[in-house]
């Protein structure tokens, strides 16, 4: 990403899918460009970050000390949705398990899918590597298969994919960013919802209506509790958790301890995406930070929920998110087209929590209080029964939002939203 300096204006560049859209600000209107601190610079080594992060666990012993021949080891990673390099940690991690004696075939691979699709053959290969895929048994996670081990103190039903269960060894990898629900991603969130049935991540994702729930809050948090609370049911020995940059760099790398590395890995992203900004703008311009953020309109309302922070009530968001694959949630889809106003899903929300509905619903409540300007890939119509206005570009979009609100109106842009949120104690 660059930015082409004039005296007037400023042409700013976001990411949208595997590309990029530019805009065009003025500097009477352009109040900042926030990008997460690690956004500059030269990324590190990556082999060097995860080797050392390998090496020096937190709060456990290393990997190969672990692992003892005979045991049977399984390694849970992200589906295409999640921007997890798995294909460039998995080679460490199997480094380190050789070390400990244990043979291939006593290896698996869980591709965790929470409620998403499956994976095809082609996208396991994109996600793991063909080295990998070809050497390593990969299997998706089957929300029907599943033990239940127990329930949380919380009332969730604790019920993970049986070949996890039987496992003698459990890997997580995954990677760190914000969360609009569970705080921040990673850690245990692998496993639950990662791994778990229909039931499990319903009862969990239901918490998200408590208070203390929110983007960067870990502490008092009751889902991030729950969460953990059952995955300690079953137990995962061992953690690798990165931070990427919007070109998807591995920045940072912690390992070690299930809920301990995940922290230190938290403390971590807080520092170079909790940002200070002394008042909310008129317009705020976002991207989730390109593929696969921005795969479908699922995962795109993550980036959306950290931009709608930074704008006034009354304001206008502009996101562009390329949504290939549309909305991605045939519930969440139902939910917006039975709506006849962002109301009627928070209405509905209160009345039935439904997965998928409360994604409606987290875009419902930014629309209630803001105007969303949507720049995708999306037919006009379907964005229209979003409650968003269709965009061709970003230009466009921008051009109206100045009619609407002045054309004085401060602009932040935030290129990769769904790395950055505010200091809540200075917003």
């Amino acid at each position: 990403m660059s930015n082409h300096m004039t005296m007037t204006t400023t042409t700013v560049w976001l990411p949208y899918g595997e590309h990029s859209l530019s805009v065009d600000l003025s500097g009477k209107n352009l109040l900042d460009i926030i990008l997460p601190k690690a956004g500059a610079g030269e990324a590190p080594n990556e082999a060097h970050v995860i080797r050392a992060a390998l090496e020096n666990p937190i709060g456990s012993p290393r990997l190969c000390d672990l692992a003892h021949k005979g045991q049977r080891i399984a390694i849970v990673t992200s589906d295409l949705t999640r921007p997890c390099p798995s294909d460039r940690l998995l080679p460490h991690v199997l480094q380190e398990l050789v070390a400990a004696g244990i043979p291939d075939e006593d290896i698996f691979i869980v591709i965790g899918l929470g409620l998403h699709r499956p994976m095809t053959e082609e996208e396991i290969d994109r996600i793991v590597s063909p080295q990998v895929h070809r050497r390593i048994r990969v299997v998706n996670h089957d929300v029907e298969d599943v033990v239940h081990l127990g329930v949380t103190s919380r009332g969730t039903p604790v019920e993970f994919f049986r070949p996890l269960v039987e496992a003698d060894v459990r890997v997580c990898l995954g990677n760190l960013e914000f969360h609009w629900f569970a705080g921040f991603s990673g850690g245990a969130k692998a496993v639950l919802p990662g791994c778990s049935s229909h039931l499990s991540v319903t009862a969990n994702h239901a918490l998200m209506v408590r208070p203390g729930v929110g983007s960067g809050r870990i502490q008092g948090n009751p889902l991030r509790e729950d969460i953990e609370e059952g995955v300690a049911m079953l137990g995962v020995d061992f953690i690798l958790n990165v931070a990427v940059d919007g070109e998807h760099n591995i920045l940072e790398a912690v390992a070690g301890e299930v809920t301990a590395a995940h922290r230190r890995g938290c403390e971590a992203i807080a520092e170079r995406g909790k940002v200070k900004v002394s008042h909310k703008a008129d317009i705020v311009i976002a991207s989730p930070g390109g593929f696969p953020k921005d795969i479908n309109m699922y995962q795109a309302h993550k980036g959306l929920e950290n931009a709608a922070y930074f704008v006034r009530d009354g304001g206008v968001l502009i996101l562009a998110a390329e949504c290939r694959e549309a909305i991605g949630n045939q519930t969440f889809e139902e939910w917006m087209f039975a709506a006849g106003s962002p109301q009627d899903v928070l209405t509905r929300i209160q009345r039935e929590f439904v997965l998928g509905g409360h994604k409606a619903a987290g875009i419902a409540n930014i629309e209630r209080r803001a105007k969303v300007y949507l720049v995708s890939s999306m037919p006009e119509d379907l964005v229209q029964h979003l409650f968003m206005t269709p965009f061709p570009g970003l230009n466009e979009a921008l051009e109206v939002a100045l009619q609407d609100l002045g054309p004085d109106s401060q602009v932040l842009v935030l290129p990769q939203a769904g790395s950055i949120i505010p200091d809540f104690d200075k917003i």
